[in-house]
């Protein structure tokens, strides 16, 4: 008998951090997945929703990370084909999301 891993990647299309990500974020959870928030490519209507979903996936066992993370995460290590490619990408200055004014809380 020999053990085999695999690597589920899910990712959603919608923005909606308080309904449509959490929602499935907690059902995904409930069914044993891992899951990964990239949450400067989330929104919702009002930042304040926004924050309090990601502080109950976070409390539900979701991890939260950014898209220069899970980009560079993905790609393993600096030796990945495209590591040039990417670095491209995130190197891009990004809007601002206002996640940093509930960093405290």
């Amino acid at each position: 008998w020999i053990p085999i891993m695999f690597k589920a990647v899910v990712s959603t299309q919608s923005t909606g951090a308080h309904v449509c990500i959490q929602q499935t974020a907690l059902d995904l959870l409930a069914l044993g997945y891992k899951v990964h928030i990239v949450v400067d490519a989330t929104s919702s209507r009002t930042d304040v929703d926004r924050f309090f979903a990601f502080q109950r996936m976070r409390q539900a066992g979701a991890h939260l990370t950014t898209s220069e993370s899970m980009i560079l995460g993905l790609a393993g290590a600096s030796d990945h084909p495209n590591f040039k490619e990417l670095q491209k990408i995130i190197k891009t200055e990004a809007a601002d999301t206002n996640l940093l004014q509930f960093s405290c809380m």
